[in-house]
């Protein structure tokens, strides 16, 4: 969630990251997580900005949400959740959990300015061997796919570099991060397959989820409005935030977009990408479809 500084109530968006959390256990109940992160522009002193609470632990979101979490989620403009169905590590590993730390002295160098590390999670089965036989990444602290990603794009040093990280992948992969020296600014994409979707309520604050159904739900149960709701396509990069301008706040809004050609295996196309889904949202996203297949002798493009 990316909290806009100008709702009149900040409880309506907070019901709904709560809310979205509870409806993500059908896609995954072996562990979750929540990141609360940041102060808004120009408030604070010489060090707002950079503050940041993980909460992750095994079992389902609402095994690890707690009711004193409230007031500082209230207070974050910036919020990522995540329930995890391990494809790869242990379940009951905390390293294996999102949302991930992963700290600039772990992060590649970034060109013109160190990296202060990036918080981040990540939904799919990519290909964390090959990432790393290709690059020379440091030590994991865990054993899933996800870590090797978000160590990749911490050093990435614009939008263009990320798109040629995520284009590199091979496998199904949608993540959400945040670079801690910027921490009102959210970076989405989904590569092969894993579904995503960006929401907008009427306060304008912004919104993702894997499925299209949770925010049709929320907006039965809580008090928020959504204005729209929308299924990114493969291949789809976006920054978004409140911080048109250094130190200015703004209305959450898109900063800018990247295109790319995702990269998939034959047997990550599963039917289990779309649980939870409807018939009609599941239809119109495989017709969107657009990853290549990865193969011994070639990449096939899926039309």
């Amino acid at each position: 969630m990316v909290r806009s500084p100008f709702a009149d109530d900040p409880g309506r968006a907070s019901d709904v990251f709560v809310t979205l959390g509870a409806l993500a256990e059908e896609r995954g109940a072996d562990a979750a997580g929540l990141a609360l992160l940041g102060d808004w522009p120009g408030l604070g002193g010489p060090d707002a900005g950079g503050g940041c609470r993980v909460v992750k632990g095994r079992g389902r979101f609402s095994a690890i949400w707690r009711p004193e979490f409230l007031p500082e989620l209230d207070r974050a403009p910036v919020a990522l959740g995540h329930t995890r169905w391990a494809t790869q590590g242990a379940p009951v590993e905390a390293d294996d959990a999102s949302p991930m730390v992963v700290p600039g002295t772990a992060a590649l160098p970034r060109p013109g300015r160190p990296s202060a590390g990036v918080v981040g999670t990540h939904d799919g089965d990519a290909d964390a061997a090959d990432l790393r036989a290709r690059h020379a990444l440091p030590p994991a602290a865990g054993t899933t796919g996800g870590e090797p990603i978000l160590q990749l794009l911490a050093g990435c040093a614009g939008p263009s570099d990320a798109a040629g990280v995520l284009a590199s992948l091979v496998g199904r992969a949608a993540l959400a991060w945040v670079d801690r020296d910027r921490p009102t600014v959210v970076h989405l994409a989904r590569a092969a397959l894993s579904p995503l979707t960006v929401a907008v309520d009427t306060d304008q604050n912004l919104y993702w989820a894997s499925n299209p159904r949770w925010f049709r739900e929320v907006e039965r149960h809580t008090r928020v409005e959504f204005a729209a709701a929308v299924m990114l396509r493969e291949g789809t990069y976006m920054k978004i935030g409140t911080e048109t301008r250094p130190g200015r706040r703004d209305r959450p809004g898109v900063l800018a977009t990247e295109s790319f050609v995702p990269t998939a295996r034959a047997a990550d196309l599963d039917d289990r990408v779309w649980t939870g889904f409807t018939a009609a949202d599941e239809h119109r996203d495989r017709t969107t479809l657009r990853h290549r297949l990865a193969t011994p002798a070639r990449l096939q493009t899926v039309a």
